[in-house]
Formats: C-alpha cells, sequence, structure tokens
C-alpha cells in the first residue's frame, strides 16, 4: 500500500536519470494542485489533479472521528464536492511532506505523503479541525503530466473539532 523502498531513484545516469527526476516532480505536483487548489479556493486547479474516473476516498480519515462520507468519484464530481463544501465556509491550509514515489513501467505511480491540513470556519477561526493525514495515492500518466487516478486518505492525529468543518 505504502512506498516502502529503501532508495529513492531507479535511473543511474543521463536521459533516464533527467526523465526520472521530471516524472517525481510531475508527480509530488498532482498532490500540490490538490492541496492548492482547496486552499485558494480554485476549482480548475483543484480539478486538474484527478483523472476523468478518479476515486478520492476520504472514509479511513472520516472514520477518525466518527463520521461516514461515501466514496467520491470521477473528477469533477470531487472538484465540485469538495469546493462546494468549503466555498465561503471554510478556509484551508494544506502543507505536504515526506513525499515517497515507485514509478510503474513509465505510465502508472504510486505516492506516499503525509498532508498536514489545517481547516477553520470562515466567520470563526477559534472552530476549526488540524488534520496530519498519510496519503496513498495511485497516478497515471497525462500526457507529460501526471494525475491521480486513485486517493486514500487515512488520518494519523487531529485537534480541533472536524465535525464542525466537515459535518458529523
Amino acid at each position: 500500500m505504502y512506498v516502502t523502498e529503501n532508495h529513492a531513484l531507479t535511473a543511474v545516469d543521463g536521459a533516464e536519470l533527467v526523465a526520472e527526476l521530471r516524472d517525481r516532480a510531475e508527480i509530488v505536483d498532482a498532490l500540490y494542485r490538490f492541496g492548492l487548489g482547496q486552499d485558494l479556493q480554485d476549482r480548475e486547479l483543484l480539478a486538474s489533479a484527478f483523472a476523468d474516473r478518479a476515486e478520492l476516498d476520504f472514509r479511513p480519515a472520516a472514520a477518525r472521528w466518527g463520521a461516514e462520507v461515501p466514496l467520491m468519484t470521477g473528477r469533477d464530481a470531487i472538484a465540485d464536492t469538495i469546493t462546494g463544501m468549503f466555498a465561503g465556509r471554510v478556509d484551508t491550509t494544506h502543507v505536504v511532506t515526506n513525499p515517497r514515489i515507485r514509478i510503474e513501467d513509465g505510465v502508472a505511480a504510486r505516492l506516499t505523503a503525509i498532508v498536514e491540513a489545517q481547516h477553520l470556519l470562515t466567520a470563526d477561526h477559534s472552530r476549526h479541525a488540524l488534520l496530519k493525514n498519510l496519503y496513498d495515492v495511485e497516478l497515471v500518466r497525462d500526457g507529460r503530466r501526471w494525475v491521480v487516478q486513485r486517493m486514500r486518505i487515512d488520518n494519523v492525529w487531529y485537534t480541533g473539532e472536524p465535525s464542525v468543518i466537515f459535518g458529523a
């Protein structure tokens, strides 16, 4: 499930190394687009992180505070759901760290990362939820960039009131 190899790069030198480094930057960029799209409330940037038939599974994270949420499917549904849930109501900041990447045959990849996500009610920043989540992401190549095919978000810990931000 998570990327746990004891090395980062597989290419050794030359053009293969440059291509792998480019792919790794583009793979992590998909996750950056996902987070920053939420933070800027930019639906198009958020949607650009996903493949047309993508899946976003926030159910494991939500279960930590007793919530039940549906599996989100489809790029537009994911972008519309997230922007609709937060727009004008919740301010967010996302910090992505510890990315680990495995590229499979140059057309698919897996990414493991830790994401800290701060959510504050726009009208009252004293009401918040700070989440530390572990992401398991499957990506596919989309031309020169990479997009998320499947994303699973597990919550490691949280503080605050997630139910206020996300609903019970």
